[in-house]
């Protein structure tokens, strides 16, 4: 995942966890879910679309470090 300097609204995450949702755990959708409702900040915005983005696309090793890097959001 390279670093991107577009900044990424609430909206455009929801859209990508959206689009994404089918292949991410459920459970984990509707902890997004709830994250993205309590306001974050940008950097964190930014590094949850990137962590989203094109995960259908991952490798089984990928998703899995994307998986941890989304628990850590989730603190």
């Amino acid at each position: 995942m390279g670093e991107c300097k577009l900044d990424h609204s609430t909206e455009d995450v929801q859209k990508k966890l959206a689009e994404q949702s089918p292949f991410l755990p459920q459970e984990r959708v509707e902890q997004l879910r709830a994250l993205l409702e309590t306001g974050l900040s940008q950097e964190k915005l930014n590094e949850l679309f990137h962590l989203l983005k094109k995960y259908d696309l991952a490798t089984s090793e990928e998703r899995a470090i994307r998986e941890e890097k989304m628990e850590q959001l989730l603190g």
